[in-house]
């Protein structure tokens, strides 16, 4: 039973997040700001449809019609522990007949939140709708003096408050695809996978909607099993309102997973170039020249022998590489006649682009290299920093570099990319503040 019971724990313990966003009352504004143009388009389609065939006897020149639909106020704004407030003013223009018209507003008041469906993804959902519709003013001739309270019976026919109502949630300019969307799976490396999975339905606070994601890593198609188990990790709250629109944050835990997803695919297996030859070793190690008659190229073979590790400090990034270096000759036949551990301590640098975030490996901070094995007898710890230290400098961080170019897909929705980042790394975590910009190409 106690065998049992230690294998079931770290599977419960895996179910952790390791990074996760802030939406903050400003996102939510510019949310709605974006959305008003649509939501107007799709209440014009709505509201200005021909109408049904009247079965009664009333003349057709009688019947009203919509004749103009403008969104005059859309708000969106945050109710703490219970979700959104969307707030909607439509003035609306009726024509009842060719010299007749009149202006309504139809006001919408609607609480959405977030959902997790079956499926673990997230849902957009409706908890309460009330429409109101009273008319503004009129150009008709006839009695001025009493004033209509309500639209009339043929103009409420033709707007469907409880179809509205039903389907407000396509007002808004992200409706559930794209919320599905935040779990697709995005490409690192033609093998490497990341995809973001939601644990639970967003969080309200006053701070803004609080979403908590897991990490997973794929390679050739098959979830990785995390490095460690990850340290419960929840999103740090800011101090006072933020001005950003969205604030992301990763956990140490999340950066190690990336490089332990990229160790597992080989993609940090490096083949580095150096401008030694057998003849310039010969020099220093006499066991070269009875091994090599001719003068052939050195090159260093590099693989992982253990996970990397990510270390956050405050204003400081740091990886950890565990290499084995084969020195030999060749490229097609490799031919081997050192084997030297190398242990990397690199500074990682950090920059959003679009929507992703890309990684890069600035400066080596410390290598320590160790004899591992040798068909050339042994050889001093300080030789071996003189003959390969500088290639080992210059050319790991260049070969991973050019590994993480594409850089790693940020969580986020279809269609808004990422603008006014401003990346802090803190000790345990990187925070990602940034504004949302709805693509341009998006109707």
């Amino acid at each position: 039973l106690s065998i049992l019971l230690s294998l079931l724990v770290p599977a419960h313990t895996t179910r952790s997040p390791d990074c996760g966003g802030i939406l903050t009352p400003s996102g939510l504004r510019y949310l709605a700001e974006v959305s008003k143009p649509h939501a107007e388009s799709v209440l014009r389609k709505d509201l200005m449809a021909a109408p049904a065939p009247d079965p009664s006897p009333a003349s057709p020149s009688s019947r009203s019609q919509i004749i103009s639909v403008k969104v005059d106020k859309f708000s969106l704004t945050l109710i703490p522990d219970t979700g959104m407030r969307l707030s909607i003013e439509v003035d609306l223009g009726i024509s009842s007949a060719p010299t007749t018209t009149k202006e309504m507003r139809l006001s919408i008041l609607a609480d959405l939140h977030v959902e997790m469906n079956p499926e673990g993804n997230l849902e957009l959902v409706t908890s309460d709708c009330k429409p109101t519709l009273e008319e503004v003013q009129s150009t008709e001739e006839m009695d001025r003096s009493a004033p209509h309270k309500s639209s009339g019976s043929d103009v409420d026919k033709q707007i469907n408050v409880e179809k509205i109502c039903l389907e407000v949630s396509k007002l808004l300019l992200f409706p559930n695809e794209r919320l599905m969307s935040l779990a697709a799976p995005f490409p690192i490396t033609p093998n490497c996978q990341v995809q973001y999975l939601p644990l639970a339905a967003p969080m309200y606070s006053e701070q803004g909607i609080i979403i908590s994601l897991q990490t997973t890593f794929q390679v050739a198609g098959t979830v990785i099993p995390l490095p460690v188990s990850p340290v419960p990790f929840s999103m740090p709250q800011p101090a006072s309102s933020s001005p950003s629109h969205l604030i992301l944050a990763f956990s140490e835990h999340f950066y190690t997973s990336l490089f332990s997803a990229l160790e597992e695919s080989g993609a940090l297996n490096v083949s580095l170039q150096s401008s030694l030859t057998t003849a310039t070793l010969a020099e220093r190690i006499t066991q070269m020249g009875s091994l090599f008659q001719e003068d052939l190229p050195v090159v260093l073979q590099a693989v992982t022998r253990s996970s990397p590790r990510v270390v956050l400090e405050e204003d400081k990034a740091i990886v950890q590489l565990l290499l084995t270096a084969q020195i030999g000759t060749g490229s097609s036949l490799f031919q081997s006649f050192l084997s030297v551990n190398v242990d990397v301590t690199a500074r990682l640098q950090l920059s959003v682009a679009d929507t992703r975030m890309i990684i890069s490996v600035a400066a080596v901070e410390d290598v320590e290299l160790s004899l591992a094995t040798s068909d050339v007898g042994p050889i001093l710890a300080a030789l071996l920093e003189e003959l390969f230290l500088p290639t080992i400098r210059e050319e790991v961080p260049a070969q991973i570099n050019v590994v993480l170019r594409q850089g790693v897909s940020l969580p986020h929705i279809a269609s808004f990319t990422y603008t006014d980042v401003n990346i802090t790394v803190h000790k345990d975590y990187v925070l990602i503040p940034c504004n949302l910009q709805l693509e341009a190409r998006t109707r």
